[in-house]
């Protein structure tokens, strides 16, 4: 389901980034299928680069769907796996989500986005508001799930608030900004994928599977190595705080 819902979104994304009315994204799509799957995409749809703002790499439709679709799959799957103690998860996502709103709120501008040399996508302004919500319900829940927690987000917040944060990487046309402000969330993913790959390759070669971490995700080795819970918790928090202020740092430097 992950996969047809990032495949439906990146279908839309492809030809919305261009047209804000439905009815022309309906039949830009038809045009695009009676053309034989081969259509011209605009500048703005390229992959971005930060901090080189001149350098916009262009996907075409079938690079920009596969790279959508792997973003809000891999974000929404990332968030998921960070989501493995007492406030860990949400306050990242408040943090990115918000840095997120600044870029949206930029880059639906037609001046601001004009003045720091980034892609003008028309309604994304909007994106804001939906940022600012995520932002606010957020902090009200991380009252609650702060150590010791008494609500817990579940699957059902986390793959939904990272496969958010990803959609919005992508109308922006941040994608590689977001992992890195994300940074948090790429990391504890590649820990687990390193860690159940050497398990299954060593089983397969010497009998019994080894671990490169003590215990994946990768805040749960930290735990094994003796820190505690909330210094985890708090030390992750710092690491994105940092991660944001280099993400935002890309608006004007380049």
């Amino acid at each position: 389901w992950q996969s047809v819902i990032g495949l439906m979104a990146a279908l839309y994304l492809v030809f919305s980034i261009s047209e804000s009315s439905n009815l022309r994204v309906l039949e830009l799509f038809f045009n695009w299928v009676r053309s034989g799957f081969d259509v011209n995409l605009p500048p703005k749809a390229g992959l971005m680069v930060p901090f080189f703002k001149e350098v916009s790499y262009p996907l075409g439709v079938l690079g920009f769907v596969v790279l959508t679709y792997l973003v809000i799959v891999g974000s929404s799957n990332a968030v998921n796996l960070t989501d493995g103690l007492d406030g860990l998860a949400i306050m990242p996502v408040v943090m990115v989500g918000s840095a997120l709103g600044i870029f949206a709120y930029v880059t639906g501008s037609s001046v601001f986005s004009r003045y720091l040399f980034l892609p003008h996508i028309p309604g994304a302004g909007e994106l804001l508001i939906f940022c600012a919500a995520m932002a606010g319900a957020g902090l009200a829940f991380l009252w609650f799930n702060a150590h010791p927690a008494q609500v817990f987000m579940g699957d059902v917040g986390a793959l939904a608030l990272g496969g958010a944060l990803g959609t919005i990487a992508v109308i922006v046309r941040q994608e590689i900004v977001l992992s890195i402000m994300g940074g948090i969330f790429v990391v504890e993913a590649i820990s687990v994928m390193v860690q159940v790959v050497y398990f299954k390759y060593t089983k397969r070669r010497y009998g019994t599977g080894r671990r490169i971490l003590k215990m994946a995700p990768l805040h749960h080795h930290f735990e094994k190595s003796g820190w505690k819970e909330t210094q985890v918790v708090v030390r992750f928090w710092i690491i994105t705080m940092l991660l944001c202020l280099v993400g935002l740092s890309t608006l004007k430097l380049r």
